[in-house]
């Protein structure tokens, strides 16, 4: 490595080094390293070795839990994990690990701790070359093949930062962790702004604001354990279902606390979270981007020891409607488990896009049609619970209309193209407006209303497919989850990526 002044520099910074890194991810003794004598080295007259300086990259294949994968990451004690200019780049984007993985058909871990080129390169190569000399290829195509997560466990800018977006789960280490396009020098001499590292791009900026990354840590142990646990929920690759776990759970556990969970006042909210633990497997819930895009809930999670993708509304926030940012996380995550074959629940409580001028200037109209799109392409099985709210094109985003359209429902479900009460005012106008009293007129139409927007006379209609005793839900989820896998049997492989996202 960068010899034991700089492990000790950076174990003060509370860090591991990237072989401690490696040890404590992967399985013990599994680490196979490639590349190990990679490097500069100086040698005398008589050819002697006089000094070596490593290569700033550490990669191999390993093992999670029993299943391989190929791993790698930048060696921060050797030139502060700047890229390496040897002929063969080992490591990052266009990199032999990455080869390794599409080769072998294996999920990728990029642990990232680097900045990439740096200026220092143009004296010992003598010229500039163009971006993409070494490019993003690979990565790009490793997205439609194998799991791809990037954890980035220092300061991450320029190449590494891109390859930490290129994947299909990222993690950053609270307060250790940053990542920017460019760091604090160059954006004071471009733009005068005196920021330090953890303003420009800290977990607060990166995680919570900007959604560049999906989780955030507390320690680099944490880090790891995510990790194995998002893999845990993938198969090795695209040609292949995810791995069914052992549980103790039973298939048919009724609980009886969901038929109190949502409240009888209709705007109130309540804890979907809550509502999510008591329906899946125990303990298998797993939530990408928590804290980013809080309008939606995007878990892992496992029913029966099958792998499922959540999407869940949040009442708690904007009454559950859908703002830009909740819209880009379900896009993504939509996406994420259709080309890994993982079925999808929509636990539905959606009164529509979010509105106001505010969310007209967020884009919420695009993002939010985006969601839709992605989920009209998704061609996984989807099954729909709506619990209480599905209104307008919102809604129509958690329907799987390329397939069975299969929709169910508690009684507290309500839908249509609009909620009753802000559609009476627009339909309803003139009609309200010659009334002797306008407010009762338009409390008389809305009852009316509502009483034909019982869920009972969809279903009279076949136009919910069933209404189910909020008790039954687990086991319901439970048979649809075991018939979804018989499909998903007969459609691995990479999907077909056709049209245009508006």
């Amino acid at each position: 490595m960068g010899g034991q002044e700089a492990i000790e520099r950076h174990h003060d910074r509370g860090r591991l080094t990237i072989r401690e890194r490696i040890d404590q991810l992967s399985d013990k003794g599994s680490f196979q390293e490639i590349g190990r004598l990679t490097g500069k080295a100086e040698y005398d007259e008589q050819g002697r070795v006089t000094h070596v300086q490593p290569a700033p990259y550490v990669m191999g294949v390993a093992e999670i839990d029993g299943r391989p994968v190929a791993v790698g990451g930048e060696d921060y004690t050797v030139r502060g994990g700047t890229s390496w200019s040897g002929l063969r780049r080992k490591g990052g984007q266009g990199g032999f690990i990455e080869d390794a993985a599409h080769e072998y058909r294996i999920p990728l871990v990029n642990l990232i701790d680097g900045s990439g080129g740096a200026v220092t390169s143009l004296e010992s190569r003598g010229y500039t070359v163009f971006p993409g000399v070494d490019g993003f290829d690979r990565s790009v195509e490793l997205m439609g093949e194998v799991p791809v997560v990037s954890a980035v466990m220092g300061t991450a800018a320029g190449g590494p930062a891109g390859r930490a977006i290129l994947s299909h789960f990222s993690v950053m280490v609270r307060e250790s962790s940053q990542i920017f396009a460019a760091g604090p020098p160059v954006v004071e001499r471009a733009l005068g702004e005196k920021l330090d590292r953890e303003e420009l791009g800290g977990s607060g900026i990166a995680v919570d604001t900007a959604g560049t990354i999906d989780n955030v840590a507390d320690s680099e142990e944490d880090c790891f354990r995510q990790i194995r646990r998002f893999l845990g929920y993938m198969p090795s690759n695209v040609w292949e279902l995810p791995p069914v776990w052992p549980t103790d759970d039973p298939v048919d556990r009724c609980e009886d606390a969901l038929t109190s969970i949502i409240p009888e006042q209709r705007t109130r909210p309540y804890n979907m979270r809550r509502l999510l633990e008591l329906v899946f497997d125990d303990g298998s819930l797993f939530e990408i981007q928590p804290t980013f895009g809080k309008t939606v809930i995007t878990m892992l999670g496992r029913m029966n020891g099958q792998s499922v993708g959540i999407v869940a509304n949040n009442p708690m926030v904007y009454g559950g409607a859908m703002d830009a940012r909740g819209a880009r996380k379900q896009t993504h995550f939509v996406e994420l488990c259709d080309n890994f074959h993982i079925p999808l629940v929509f636990v539905v409580d959606i009164p529509g896009f979010l509105v106001g001028s505010g969310a007209e200037k967020a884009g919420t109209l695009r993002d939010g049609m985006r969601a839709v799109y992605a989920g009209l392409k998704a061609d996984v099985p989807i099954l729909t619970l709506v619990v209480r709210k599905c209104f307008g094109m919102a809604g129509m985003g958690t329907i799987n209309k390329k397939s069975l359209e299969f929709k169910v429902a508690w009684p507290s479900g309500e839908w249509g193209s609009l909620p009753v009460e802000g559609g009476v005012k627009a339909a309803y106008r003139r009609e309200i407006a010659a009334a002797d009293d306008p407010a009762a007129k338009e409390a008389e139409i809305e009852e009316r209303l509502r009483r034909l927007s019982s869920p009972f006379r969809s279903a009279e209609a076949f136009a919910v497919e069933e209404i189910i005793d909020p008790r039954e839900t687990r086991p319901y989820i439970a048979r649809f989850i075991d018939l979804a896998r018989n499909r998903l049997k007969t459609c691995c492989g990479q999907k077909l990526k056709s049209g245009v996202r508006p």
